[in-house]
Parts: C-alpha cells; structure tokens; sequence
C-alpha cells in the first residue's frame, strides 16, 4: 500500500512533467511543491478538502477553502497555495481532457466548455459531491497503466469519464439554480446541447435546432454566442469534427462510408468541411500516425 507522503512525491512528479492524469490517489496532508510555488495550469483541477483549511491566489485573486468544498481550477490560469492549516487533509487531481475527448458526448463536452468560460462559475463551493470526487480520485490512482495493457488503460479511461460526466451534473445543477435571466440563457443552452448530441448526424442548420426549441434562429445563436462563445453551427461543426476524427482513428470505414454517416452529398464535400476545420484532409489525418 502507497502511502500519502509516497502518493504526494508521485503527484509533484506528475504535475511537473505535465502528465494527462495527475492524481494524489486519495487524501493527502500536504500540497506538492508546485502547486505551492505556482503553476499554470493544463486540464481540468480539482481539490476537495476533508478536513483543515488553505489559502489560494488564482489568477491573481485571493480565495480560501474550508472542510467540505471543493476547489476548481480552470485550465490555463494560475494557480498557488499562499496558506494552510496544520490539520490539513486534501484529494487533488488534474488531467487533460484531451485524451478522453473521443468519448465525450456533446453534452459533456459543452458543459465542461461552458463551466471553463462562464464568469459566474465560481471556483469555491459546496457541491454535495465531495465524498463522490475523492472516492473517483483514489479509485484513479497515482499511476498510469501502459498503453499497451489493454484492460486497466479502458478501466482508467472510464474513470476519468465517470468523473468528467459526475462535474458536469454538478455544473448543471449550479448552472441552473436561481430565476435569474443567466439561469434561463442556460437552461436553453443545454436544452440545445441535447439537441446536438441527437441530430448533428444528420441536422447541420441553425433553423431545425430553433424550431425543436420554439425560438428564433437569431435569438438562439445569440444565446450560445453569450453562453459559450460559439454559435449554433459552430457547436454542430464541432460535434462533427469530433465524431468523424474519432472513426477515421478507431473504425476501418471508408471517406465515403463517414461522408454517408454525416449526410454529406459526396466524400469531396466532406473532405473540403473536414479540411477547413482541422487543416487537413481525412486521408492525411488518417494516416498522420503513419
């Protein structure tokens, strides 16, 4: 059995060496160097704190974190501990989306964007999910199995999209809480992610998403432009880009089979839309791996 001072030398090497997966594989009683001395971060953060309580500078604010919260840390902003309690006992992990992506719905996905850009997301709350967190962060581990040990990488994949999918629930209820004018945008918002995640096989036009949600196309573009960046056909953009590089890199279909699958009028209308969104064609992404 690792024990915490061993799981804790594990994490600052991960951390340092910008690992996929950086977990403390249960609570801990001390942070890693790092994280004390600063970093910016690369994935998705997260530290629940079990008992005791410590002080943070994100992104140049000043926050603190008590028994029962959790702490989320947006990828790309700066992150350091500045204060702690001797009694201090904490589950921290961050990891990349990226490797995952493949097998993120659209729902997951798009809550996970929108948990990243809202300025209302708060990165301190009690979430009701804490003991739920820790528990997939000891489940997760320290360390990662080898690419080629087929069974316990899938284990840890499926963790890792356990957790992505419990945050995302969490954001949602967070999300929705309250009568505010936010809250209503959201609501819509996510109602249309659902939608995607149905129809972007097939259903590519702003109007079809509008109709299913008895709203105007340009209110509706004007809704997920103010609640995630993008509007309506960029979302179905995206959600096809992620499908299709998911089959070219994990089926034996042909360009023509997916072109079909995506409802396109020919394999050369789907490789000059897959091109413009990823700067090469099929063929060539296909075979970047050689």
């Amino acid at each position: 059995m690792v024990n915490s001072s061993e799981r804790l030398i594990k994490l600052e090497e991960k951390i340092s060496g910008q690992s996929d997966v950086c977990s403390s594989g249960g609570p801990v009683f001390d942070f890693p160097e790092s994280m004390k001395k600063g970093f910016v971060n690369f994935g998705i953060g997260l530290i629940v704190c079990h008992t005791g309580k410590f002080d943070f500078n994100l992104s140049d604010e000043q926050y603190s974190a008590k028994k029962g919260e959790t702490v989320f840390i947006h990828e790309g902003s700066f992150f350091r501990i500045t204060g702690q309690s001797e009694n201090l006992e904490v589950s921290i992990i961050i990891y990349k989306v990226a490797p995952i992506r493949d097998v993120l719905g659209n729902m997951v996905y798009s809550v996970h964007l929108y948990s990243q850009m809202s300025p209302e997301t708060h990165c301190v709350w009690n979430t009701g999910d804490e003991d739920d967190v820790a528990g997939y962060i000891s489940l997760i581990g320290t360390e990662q199995p080898q690419q080629d040990d087929f069974f316990p990488v899938y284990e840890k994949r499926l963790l890792l999209l356990s957790l992505t999918y419990r945050l995302c629930s969490v954001f949602q209820k967070k999300f929705l809480s309250g009568n505010s004018v936010g809250a209503r945008r959201t609501e819509i918002f996510l109602r249309l992610i659902q939608l995607i995640d149905r129809y972007f096989m097939s259903e590519r036009g702003v109007e079809f998403y509008a109709d299913k949600l008895f709203l105007s196309p340009k209110y509706l573009s004007g809704v997920s432009k103010t609640v995630c960046g993008y509007t309506v056909q960029e979302l179905v953009f995206k959600a096809i880009i992620r499908k299709s590089m998911a089959m070219l890199d994990s089926t034996n279909k042909t360009i023509q089979e997916i072109s079909d699958d995506f409802n396109f009028p020919n394999p050369s209308s789907f490789g000059t839309f897959f091109k413009k969104q990823v700067g090469m064609s099929p063929q060539k992404y296909r075979d970047r791996k050689g």
